[in-house]
């Protein structure tokens, strides 16, 4: 433990998800409020956080808030994770709540208020003896304002505040503090009805782009800032057999992160890394540099950049609107992450009240996964159709 950050980037890291988590000579990626990328819908998340072509509903800010028109009249939502569980005497959870309206049945807006607290961390000095003890969170607050375009087309913009408190006190000679950010949403949406098959079978598909915003400096260092994790998302989904009584929906997300990719550096003497880069690209940039550079700044090329997009399928069976098994399946590549992990859950739909779960199952080799539960109460007053 040489510094307070890195034992705040490894917390947050152990209980959050593996993200960030390069091979070889690379660095982690410079990225701080990765609980911005947990979804915590516990309906798309048991089809493998396949968020943008399943049916639209209060949950739908965090994927992509450009469905809300499509969604109904109004509709709120409350989820809660112990996530992981396992990990840190079962105190670290997640809390979200999220609600929308719909006027004119053209124009909608929503807010959103997510919540992560990653239970009691205890800080100790390279002799092992005890600093101080920490509670780190992180909440992020979100507005969003979405309009149709036509009849099968929407657009959304989401504002979003993002808090994270990781630590505190003054360590080799930093002071560390809460760091604050502002970021901001674009969504597109489509959606439209089709008889093939059957009758009424719906799609669509969507792009969005989130998180998109000022970095977190966690010390008082100017030159130490993380960045968002920006990420371009690119997805649909198609609802068939639409019958009286039963309707499948499969639905496929790619993801791709929008950060710098960390150079290869040079190696000392001693086979240690030094400030020189051998190969790739400066990390050290704007914002607007790093989501267009993003796509060419690989050190290993093409197809580098080809493992840095992630895939998330998922497969829901629907009874008469009121009982859901769902299914997926979501895939990291080992060096970018190694999230992967397969999904399950259930739902009951009881007079317009709907309750969901879902169950995380890591498949991956990394050792930081773990098993978790996700649970949603949602009140949606679905469109017409």
């Amino acid at each position: 433990m040489k510094q307070l950050k890195m034992l705040l980037v490894l917390c947050c890291v152990l209980v959050v998800h593996p993200l960030f988590a390069q091979k070889s000579q690379q660095q982690p990626l410079n990225i701080g409020g990765a609980f911005l990328l947990v979804n915590p819908d516990a309906r798309s998340s048991a089809m493998g956080d396949a968020v943008t072509g399943i049916e639209p509903d209060a949950n739908a800010m965090f994927g992509n808030a450009a469905k809300l028109p499509f969604a109904g009249s109004w509709g709120v939502s409350a989820s809660y994770s112990p996530w992981m569980w396992d990990l840190n005497d079962h105190k670290t959870h997640m809390a979200y709540v999220s609600g929308f309206k719909t006027f004119a049945e053209q124009q909608s807006v929503g807010v959103s208020v997510k919540y992560f607290n990653y239970g009691d961390v205890t800080f100790r000095d390279e002799n092992g003896m005890e600093l101080q003890q920490y509670r780190p969170r992180e909440f992020a607050i979100d507005a969003a304002y979405a309009r149709k375009l036509g009849s099968k087309y929407s657009l959304a913009v989401t504002l979003r505040y993002i808090r994270s408190e990781l630590g505190s006190g003054t360590y080799n000679g930093q002071l560390q503090k809460p760091a604050s950010a502002v970021a901001g949403d674009v969504g597109l949406y489509y959606q439209n009805y089709a008889d093939n098959l059957d009758y009424g079978n719906r799609y669509a598909w969507g792009i969005s782009f989130t998180n998109l915003g000022s970095r977190l400096k966690y010390t008082d260092d100017n030159n130490r800032k993380s960045f968002l994790p920006m990420n371009l998302r690119i997805g649909g989904g198609y609802s068939f057999v639409h019958t009286q009584d039963h309707q499948f929906t499969v639905a496929l997300d790619v993801n791709k992160l929008l950060v710098p990719t960390p150079p290869i550096y040079k190696l000392d003497g001693n086979g240690n890394p030094t400030a020189e880069i051998e190969k790739g690209k400066d990390p050290n940039r704007g914002v607007a540099e790093a989501i267009f550079s993003s796509f060419g700044d690989a050190p290993g090329g093409f197809n580098e950049e080809l493992r840095e997009f992630s895939l998330a399928a998922g497969l829901e069976y629907d009874y008469q609107h009121k009982f859901f098994v769902r299914t997926g399946y979501f895939y990291e590549h080992p060096n970018k992450g190694n999230r992967q992990h397969f999904t399950a859950g259930v739902g009951v739909n009881i007079s317009g009240v709907q309750i969901d779960m879902a169950y995380l199952m890591p498949t991956g080799t990394s050792l930081i996964q773990r098993r978790s539960l996700l649970f949603t109460l949602m009140y949606n007053i679905s469109p017409q159709k």
